[in-house]
């Protein structure tokens, strides 16, 4: 999962600037803590044998292998599967709230520089009124996303996430409770970009919405399958850079498909508008 990325650190997980009590991957406050400290009391307590006077304990802690603690593949595997199942529950509980709001989810994930907020702003822009959204960003730091969504008038909350590589379902939980999603048809939730962690959070979503951008390469959906196994749909943005980059686009949609057969293919340029119509009339049949 991410226990080499900074996850396993205490985050600093802020809404709108606002601390929210989160540590590394966010627990509610009844959290029984039955996965907050994992053994730290490793070998830390008395041995049940004992020594002879003048034994020479030449031996020192070859005997570790003894303790069930001494494995910590084992046990961070145990850790991990306890944060996945939680988050499992709690994604469960966002996904019969928003449906008994009526809302259409989608969870927008990408690498850093994909194109997400400005596929997200074109996206509000041109469907105006007749598709309502907000936006839940996530970033380790900085608002300025949100920022620059609430200057085209899209209502957006911000998640700051500290360490932690991604957005979890109590994060979503959490930043909902600041939207008034009465007003809105659809939540978009911009994930944190990584293709690597996120892939592994459902967040209460309808749909997952990956992005690959023509400046990345054809062979993106090889290095990040799982990313790309997990989506509904796949968005090539950039394309008005397919020319410039050397894009070969006959290459890509067969990676994609190789990885991901059942996703909807989306060819696009949200700076342009190119092959955006097409990503509407989606969005239209799915909130009907």
């Amino acid at each position: 999962m991410c226990k080499d990325c900074g996850c396993g650190l205490p985050g600093d997980v802020a809404i709108d600037g606002v601390p929210v009590n989160e540590t590394g991957h966010s627990h509610s406050p009844d959290h029984s803590h039955e996965h907050g400290h994992s053994h730290d009391h490793d070998h830390q307590h008395p041995h049940d044998h004992t020594h002879e006077p003048g034994h020479p304990h030449d031996h020192d802690h070859i005997h570790d292998h003894a303790h069930p603690d001494a494995h910590p593949a084992h046990r961070t595997l145990s850790v991990e599967q306890g944060v996945l199942e939680k988050n499992d529950r709690l994604a469960e509980r966002n996904r019969g709230y928003f449906l008994a709001k009526n809302l259409f989810v989608l969870n927008i994930l990408a690498s850093p520089g994909a194109g997400k907020t400005a596929f997200i702003e074109r996206t509000a822009a041109d469907l105006g009124a007749r598709v309502r959204l907000s936006v839940i960003v996530g970033d380790l730091a900085t608002e300025n996303d949100a920022v620059r969504l609430r200057g085209h008038g899209i209502p957006a909350i911000q998640i700051t996430t500290g360490s932690v590589c991604h957005l979890d379902a109590e994060m979503v939980s959490r930043a909902v409770e600041r939207l008034d999603l009465n007003a809105v048809q659809a939540l978009v939730i911009e994930n944190v970009g990584n293709l690597v962690c996120p892939a592994v959070y459902d967040l209460g979503e309808n749909a997952r919405v990956v992005l690959l951008s023509v400046t990345e390469g054809e062979d993106k959906p090889l290095k990040y399958p799982v990313m790309f196994r997990s989506a509904q749909v796949v968005v090539i943005n950039k394309m008005d850079l397919a020319g410039v980059v050397g894009f070969d686009r006959e290459t890509a949609l067969r990676n994609v498909r190789r990885v991901a057969p059942r996703a909807t293919i989306f060819e696009v340029s949200a700076k342009t508008g190119q092959g955006m119509d097409a990503w509407y009339q989606y969005l239209h049949d799915a909130i009907r």
